[in-house]
C-alpha cells in the first residue's frame, strides 16, 4: 500500500537515494535536510510514516520526533541511526519512534520497515477507532418497543446497505443523529469514520472551508485544511440543520454530490472524495424549496432515501424503556445506585407530550438521577409540568435553571473548557450551547483557548 512519507536526513546522496527508491513504489515522499524543514512542510501535510536520521544539523532527530508527533500523533516514526546502543534505543522509544534502522541501511530492509511501520499505524488507528465507537454505543443505544419505531429502525437498517444520500427529517431531540448513527454502524462503511457537523452552528462565511477544506494562505489561516468531506473519507459525513445551508452554499454541494470531488478555498485541483452524506433538518425541505429557501435538485438529490422520524409523543410505547435506559446511564455516570420508575411517575412520564421529545426525557431523567432521595424515582422527582404538582416557592424556572446551570459548568470542567467537547458531552449544538451559556451568566467562566474556533463545530446527539 502506497504511503505519504517524510525522509529527513543530512547526507544528500543517502537522501536522494532513498527518497527515488521509495517512489518506485508509488509512495508520496517528501525529503528534507534538516528538521526545520521537516516541521514547516509538516506545518500542510500529515504523513503516514516518517523516516528520519537521529543526527541531524540543529535539531536532531529525538527531538523532530517529539515535535512531529505531537503535531501529528498517527505518524509512524522510523529512525536512522549509525551508532546504536541501548540509550539510543531507549531513547528514541521514548520520543515515540515505532522503529529504527542502522545505517549503512539497505534499501530491502528500508521497505520492509517502512510497510510493517504503515500496517502497525492502520491497526493502530482501527483499534483506536473501534475502542470509541464500543464507547460510544450506549449513548446511540436504540429502544424500539412500539410499532412505530421498529418500522424506522427495519427502514434504517434496510437503506444501509446503499451509497445514496439519507434525509432525516422530525422534530428537534426526536432522535435523528442516533439514527444516522445506525445508518452508518451497519452499512459497509461501518469501519470509516462517522464526522457529525451542525450547518447552523458555522458561520456563513466558514461553510465552505469548513466542508470543502481550504489551501494555505486562505481563510485567515497559515495553515492547509482538508475540510470534513475529506475527513469523512470512506466513512459517513452527517449534515445535521441542513435546511439552514444559505443558498449560495446549497449548489456548492450538489456539485460536490453528483461530481464527487470538492474543490477546497484556494485550489486549482479538485479532490475526489469518497463519503456518504446523510443529511438532516427539523424543517420541512419541501415547503422551504416551495418558499424558494431550499434548492429543489439539492433536495431531490438528497431526499432519495428518506426517513420520517417521529415526535416521542406518537410512539410513548417507548418511554419506558427509553427512561429506564437513561435513568441507568445517568445513575452510573453520577456515581448513583441502579435506580427504577415508579408506576405513577411512569404513567406521568406516558401522559406528558414532550415538547423537547427524547432529548427532553434524557434531561429530565438526569436530573432526577441527581436529586432522587431514594432509589425509586417518584412523581416528587419529576418537573412540576410533567408530575402535576404544584410549583416550589423559590419557582420551578428558577430551579431549572441552577440545575442546568450546575451540568453545564460540570460539562465545560470535564472538558477543560472546550465548548465544543462540551456541547457533544450534553447532546447540544455549540450554537445552543453558546446562547445558554450567556443566558446562565457562564460566560466568563467558560472562556478557554478553544473559543477562538468560528469554523464549523460537530455537533452532539441531536
Amino acid at each position: 500500500m502506497s504511503e505519504r512519507l517524510l525522509i529527513v536526513e543530512d547526507e544528500e546522496t543517502l537522501r536522494r537515494n532513498l527518497a527515488r527508491f521509495l517512489a518506485r513504489d508509488e509512495h508520496e515522499v517528501d525529503a528534507f535536510a534538516t528538521a526545520e524543514e521537516a516541521l514547516e512542510a509538516a506545518n500542510d501535510k500529515e504523513y503516514t510514516v516518517a523516516l528520519i536520521d537521529v543526527r541531524l544539523p540543529g535539531k536532531d532527530g529525538i527531538t523532530l520526533t517529539g515535535e512531529l508527533l505531537a503535531r501529528w500523533p498517527d505518524t509512524a516514526v522510523v529512525l536512522m541511526t549509525a551508532y546504536a546502543s541501548v540509550e539510543s534505543v531507549i531513547d528514541a522509544m521514548h520520543a515515540g519512534a515505532q522503529d529504527y534502522l542502522l545505517k549503512p541501511v539497505l534499501m530491502k530492509e528500508v521497505a520492509r520497515k517502512i510497510a510493517r511501520a504503515g500496517e502497525m499505524r492502520r491497526l493502530t488507528r482501527e483499534n483506536a477507532r473501534l475502542r470509541q465507537r464500543l464507547q460510544v454505543m450506549e449513548q446511540r443505544e436504540i429502544v424500539a418497543k412500539s410499532d412505530k419505531m421498529k418500522e424506522v429502525v427495519a427502514l434504517v437498517r434496510q437503506m444501509s446497505t446503499s451509497t445514496r444520500p439519507v434525509l432525516f427529517q422530525g422534530e428537534s431531540g426526536s432522535g435523528k443523529e442516533v439514527l444516522a448513527h445506525l445508518l452508518h454502524d451497519a452499512s459497509p462503511r461501518a469501519g470509516g469514520p462517522f464526522v457529525a457537523v451542525s450547518v447552523a452552528a458555522i458561520a456563513e462565511n466558514m461553510i465552505e472551508s469548513c466542508l470543502f477544506g481550504h489551501e494555505k494562505g486562505f481563510m485567515g489561516g497559515d495553515t492547509r485544511r482538508d475540510g470534513l468531506f475529506r475527513t469523512a473519507s470512506g466513512g459517513t459525513l452527517f449534515l445535521d440543520d441542513i435546511g439552514d445551508m444559505p443558498l449560495a452554499h446549497q449548489s456548492k454541494l450538489l456539485r460536490a454530490l453528483e461530481a464527487r470531488e470538492v474543490l477546497p478555498v484556494g485550489g486549482d485541483r479538485p479532490m475526489p472524495i469518497d463519503v456518504r452524506v446523510v443529511a438532516a433538518s427539523n424543517q420541512d425541505l419541501s415547503t422551504l424549496v416551495r418558499d424558494k429557501r431550499f434548492r429543489n435538485d439539492l433536495y431531490f438529490r438528497l431526499s432519495g432515501l428518506k426517513v420520517e422520524v417521529p415526535p416521542l409523543r406518537a410512539h410513548t410505547g417507548d418511554i419506558p424503556a427509553l427512561a429506564e435506559m437513561f435513568l441507568q446511564r445517568y445513575a452510573r455516570e453520577h456515581g448513583r445506585f441502579v435506580l427504577s420508575l415508579d408506576a405513577a411517575a411512569e404513567q406521568r412520564l406516558m401522559a406528558y407530550a414532550w415538547p423537547g421529545n427524547v432529548r427532553e426525557l434524557a434531561n429530565v431523567m438526569e436530573r432526577a438521577a441527581l436529586s432522587c432521595a431514594s432509589q425509586t424515582i417518584t412523581l416528587t422527582d419529576l418537573p412540576p409540568e410533567i408530575s402535576g404538582r404544584p410549583e416550589t416557592e423559590t419557582g420551578y424556572q428558577h430551579a431549572m435553571e441552577s440545575f442546568e446551570r450546575e451540568l453545564i459548568r460540570q460539562a465545560l470542567e470535564r472538558s477543560g473548557g472546550d465548548r465544543r467537547e462540551a456541547a457533544q458531552s450534553l447532546g447540544l449544538a455549540l450554537a445552543t450551547l453558546y446562547r445558554r451559556i450567556e443566558k446562565l451568566g457562564l460566560k466568563e467562566s467558560s472562556r478557554s483557548a478553544g473559543d477562538s474556533h468560528v469554523d464549523g463545530p460537530v455537533s452532539g446527539s441531536r
